[in-house]
């Protein structure tokens, strides 16, 4: 069911939102401040809708990883930036169930907005309970769920609440959004298709690499991982990350891509530091002769050049994962490049997907996000919806 087909003028309207942002150091007080606000802002849609459609809205969320109740990870810190975007006051329960939830959502107006205490401060979230979720359901007469990024967790709040809203559930503005981009990417792509996938681990990303092979035209290897693909062919690569127990993984890769006809797209060269850290000596390197005490923590300028060019001639492209260390001004070259490169597709009518904490930071922090087709909000749930894997959050809403 889609939002719009619910019925919300006069009900509480309980939504699973992802207000997993960064927070600022406690001050001396304890308080914390909301450091990057995208993921509040891309659930505004939602809650919007909800208000205007005379219904009152009960959010709930997880914030950080705590092991029980810690005023460090209480929702409370991001009410006062909740409040500023969505113009009206919040009302703050100090817990997500019980009375201490229901004498706050049952009080609740049409129009006004109330969030729940951190979802985590109960461990019984992360197992699914039932009992736990029919205790969160006492907070909504119908339920969204609107939560990409915690979308990949079979959760109390995620996927086991939807059982207690047969008829009274739908999928939020954001997750539509998320599942349509997605969609786009893997079911009907314009060609040629390119994956650009960085980071620092092949074993993260092998499952996706795998399944992109039957969808995709070219895969841009490049960040970390691109260095177990070097040494696994014969490749010096000094004092570079590699992940010697995935070499036979990524040559095995590598023959499945050649016989699926998919180009595999790797760095030639690399710009090299004697450290890892922002005043380290730099030289460029050929990727596969970097010397003892080297180490390669970026795209050198001419795989840059070649990533960059190439990249743009596709009509569809997914980037997951920065090119390099782009933390290092003297590191960040070939993941803007890259971002570059997406928002020059982009501008010649090709669809660009951009997803992954790191990737997505890149994008915003090069002022470019709205450049491209579409940001992802989900980075785990990303890549297990690129694997090809049936998200337990989205399921649910079915």
């Amino acid at each position: 069911m889609q939002l719009q087909d619910l019925q919300i003028s006069g009900r509480r309207v309980l939504i699973r939102v992802d207000f997993n942002v960064p927070l600022s150091p406690p001050d001396a007080l304890g308080v914390r401040a909301v450091t990057d606000d995208t993921r509040i802002r891309a659930a505004m849609p939602t809650i919007e809708a909800v208000l205007a459609a005379g219904g009152s809205a009960v959010l709930m969320s997880h914030l950080g990883r705590p092991k029980s109740a810690d005023a460090a990870f209480s929702l409370r810190h991001i009410v006062t930036a909740l409040e500023a975007l969505l113009g009206r006051p919040v009302n703050f329960a100090t817990d997500c169930v019980g009375d201490a939830a229901l004498d706050v959502t049952q009080a609740l107006m049409p129009g006004e907005v109330a969030l729940l205490e951190n979802l985590r401060f109960h461990p019984e979230e992360k197992k699914g309970d039932e009992f736990f979720a029919g205790q969160l359901a006492e907070n909504g007469d119908c339920f969204i769920g609107d939560a990409f990024g915690t979308a990949h967790r079979a959760h109390a709040s995620t996927a086991t609440i939807a059982k207690f809203f047969p008829n009274d559930r739908a999928m939020g503005l954001l997750m539509a959004r998320e599942v349509e981009a997605l969609s786009q990417l893997m079911e009907a792509p314009q060609r040629p298709v390119a994956a650009i996938i960085g980071g620092a681990k092949v074993s993260s990303k092998l499952a996706v690499l795998k399944n992109l092979l039957s969808r995709v035209d070219q895969i841009f290897i490049g960040g970390g991982m691109a260095y177990t693909f070097i040494a696994a062919r014969g490749g010096k690569i000094g004092n570079s990350l590699a992940e010697p127990d995935m070499y036979g993984d990524a040559l095995e890769l590598l023959t499945q891509a050649a016989s699926s006809g998919v180009e595999i797209i790797l760095p030639t060269d690399a710009l090299c530091a004697d450290k890892f850290a922002r005043d380290a000596q730099v030289q460029t390197c050929p990727i596969d002769e970097i010397p003892d005490g080297w180490m390669g923590l970026d795209l050198g300028p001419a795989s840059r050049g070649e990533f960059a060019a190439r990249a743009r001639e596709a009509r569809t492209i997914l980037w997951n994962g920065p090119m390099g260390v782009f933390e290092f001004e003297n590191f960040s070259a070939g993941t803007l490049a890259m971002a570059d490169a997406l928002v020059h597709a982009t501008s010649k009518g090709a669809f660009t997907l951009v997803g992954g904490g790191d990737s997505v930071a890149a994008i915003n922090a090069a002022g470019l996000a709205e450049k491209v087709s579409y940001v992802s909000t989900g980075g785990g749930a990303m890549l297990e919806y690129l694997e090809g894997r049936i998200l337990p959050g989205i399921a649910a809403l079915d």
